[in-house]
């Protein structure tokens, strides 16, 4: 039986201009996230705007605005990592 180990986190190198920071001890492209942050709180704002006089429907157009804002960023802003998993045999 082998025991594996947990992956290993690699960046790709082409990308790796200076940009990135750590964020929850992940590292992110400062251009990608400004981005990400941007376009979710236009659309969440834009959900939350556009509902009608309702408090509870306010909440659940600003929640769907989220939802979409996610998916565009998952769509526009690829992730730029690639991940190995190593098997040690003893």
């Amino acid at each position: 039986m082998t025991k594996k180990q947990p992956p290993v986190h690699q960046s790709n190198d082409k990308d790796n201009n200076g940009e990135n920071i750590e964020v929850w001890e992940d590292i992110v492209n400062i251009k990608d996230l400004i981005l990400s942050i941007a376009i979710c709180t236009i659309t969440t704002l834009g959900g939350y705007l556009i509902a009608p006089d309702d408090s509870s429907k306010q909440l659940m157009f600003g929640l769907i605005g989220v939802v979409v804002g996610f998916a565009i960023c998952s769509i526009i802003i690829k992730p730029k990592r690639t991940i190995t998993y190593v098997d040690e045999e003893n």
